[in-house]
């Protein structure tokens, strides 16, 4: 049987950031990725925001590995040519009585040690004619980044230092070892690997995959839920330089409108939780009639939107670890301290700030898996 010292599962931005950090470390490292190409799942199909740490929980691993990862990602984007652009964000209160969620996200994110200036109207709409607000707060630090660029840097750090991406090698299930024994993985072609450090980055497939590893208490698998959320691009050219968020209603950050690197605006996510028994029953087609609620919310903030201005593009599905109407819960990064089983980390519910938080959670995980 075949031996390596890590190998991570999934090679979408977290589980590359990961591998990239073991490698780097002096592991020997492979990533097994079901697809033929690095990327392919959740980092391909989300708004491609650099956050700036916001929205999260003072104290919370989303808040921490956000701002730790945002500037990591910034400096990282720089010296490896990865294109990028801190575009800033407004997120804006369109009626009073969203004052005070607004006033809430101020105080949040400065717990958070992120910068951000308060805007009346006059001063937001002079940043951004088009607008249509009561306030706004400023964020600077927000951009946008080319994830896919950034996934081709990050595979190139991996295999510099030694370690190597396996595309098409689609992971079944694993016997945990135990008493410092090697964890033996079976693929899906019925071979096998044995490796000394395990890491479950699989994103939506992640619970089910868990479920897999002989010797992994069931206690600490969590149940996985889906939540899709619809893009629409914009046909012109939209008026505006940042990012446009509406202020936040419970843990739904709203129809936002944000750019790419081209100019090109597009609107999104919205939210449709799934009904579904597992990843593998998704369908990403966009309902062209989901539209008519978006023109609804983009009008809040931007009242010039066109008629039969919105284009359906793609869709996203977040890899969600609680229901509908159950509270968030913080990023699931599992180590040998919560189950009980030297060399597995298990990554649940990696949702946004994901992709932001990606170099900083390879940090935690290279951390948990050498002490």
């Amino acid at each position: 049987m075949d031996q390596v010292d890590a190998l991570v599962i999934g090679a979408g931005a977290v589980g590359l950031a990961v591998a990239r950090a073991l490698a780097q470390s002096g592991h020997e490292t492979i990533v097994a990725e079901a697809q033929t190409a690095i990327g392919q799942g959740v980092s391909s199909r989300n708004s491609e925001v650099i956050h700036a740490g916001l929205y999260y929980a003072p104290g919370s691993r989303k808040a921490s590995l956000c701002v730790r990862g945002k500037e990591m990602l910034y400096a990282f984007c720089t010296s490896h040519g990865v294109a990028h652009r801190q575009c800033g964000k407004l997120v804006v209160a369109h009626a009073p009585q969203e004052l005070a969620a607004l006033r809430a996200l101020q105080v949040r994110a400065v717990a958070n040690g992120v910068p951000v200036q308060w805007l009346d109207a006059a001063q937001a709409m002079e940043l951004e004619p088009a607008l249509s607000c009561v306030a706004a707060l400023l964020s600077d630090s927000t951009g946008i980044i080319d994830s896919h660029g950034y996934m081709l840097a990050l595979q190139g750090d991996l295999e510099a230092a030694g370690g190597m991406v396996a595309l098409g090698s689609a992971v079944h299930s694993a016997v945990l070892g135990r008493a410092g024994q090697a964890h033996v993985v079976r693929m899906a072609d019925g071979s096998e690997l044995a490796a000394r450090l395990l890491v479950n980055a699989a994103s939506l497939h992640a619970c089910a995959l868990a479920r897999e590893f002989a010797g992994l208490d069931a206690r600490f698998v969590p149940r996985e839920y889906f939540a899709k959320g619809s893009y629409y691009s914009l046909a012109g050219k939209a008026p505006f330089s940042r990012l446009i968020y509406p202020a936040p209603a419970d843990a739904w950050l709203g129809v936002h409108l944000t750019l790419d690197l081209g100019g090109q605006a597009r609107f999104g996510p919205d939210l449709e939780w799934l009904d579904i028994a597992g990843a593998q029953d998704i369908d990403y087609t966009v309902d062209p009639r989901r539209s008519e609620s978006f023109y609804s919310e983009v009008r809040r903030y931007w009242p010039g939107l066109p008629d039969g201005a919105l284009q359906p593009a793609y869709s996203g599905v977040r890899p969600k670890i609680h229901a509908a109407n159950q509270p968030a819960p913080d990023f699931r990064i599992d180590g040998p301290a919560v189950h009980g089983v030297a060399g597995l980390v298990n990554l649940f519910g990696i949702e946004s700030p994901g992709l932001t938080s990606s170099l900083a959670i390879g940090e935690l995980v290279l951390e948990k898996l050498d002490t």
